[in-house]
């Protein structure tokens, strides 16, 4: 049976509690990685580089929000970006930039994706690349994976 209430201040107060606490509950935080590597480069790159890429997106946002970190490359990053649809050892047109202005290391940025975007994205079909200027085409990339 279900209780039923008055509409009187706290039942309301407690109703609204419960539909926003049903709404929250839907939205979903998924954790993101990739182990950037020269060898994942195509072709592969002779490089000192190694990285990470952290990430969550935000199911309910559709946001993603992220943090590389890089050492030993061959010099400056030239520019960063989210590459896709592709599998390990295909490439594919940027999707999402880094800021061009915020590329030293630890490198943080966020976007807004698309419906298509999501859909690759969630099916493993997303790498980040960075490039250099002795790596034009890229000098590490990993492929962006669900962490847990």
């Amino acid at each position: 049976m279900i209780p039923t209430c008055r509409p009187h201040v706290r039942c309301i107060a407690a109703m609204m509690c419960t539909l926003l606490a049903s709404s929250a509950a839907f939205a979903d935080t998924i954790a993101l990685k990739a182990n950037l590597q020269p060898s994942s480069e195509v072709p592969p790159r002779v490089s000192k580089g190694h990285g990470m890429l952290d990430a969550t997106f935000d199911t309910d946002t559709k946001v993603i929000t992220w943090t590389a970190t890089y050492a030993e490359l061959s010099g400056p990053v030239t520019m960063a970006h989210f590459h896709g649809p592709a599998p390990v050892g295909q490439n594919a047109k940027p999707q999402v930039p880094a800021d061009k202005h915020a590329l030293a290391s630890p490198m943080k940025g966020r976007a807004t994706l698309t419906e298509q975007q999501v859909t690759d994205l969630m099916a493993g079909q997303w790498y980040f690349n960075i490039h250099t200027q002795e790596n034009p085409t890229g000098e590490l990339r990993g492929q962006v994976m669900p962490s847990n």
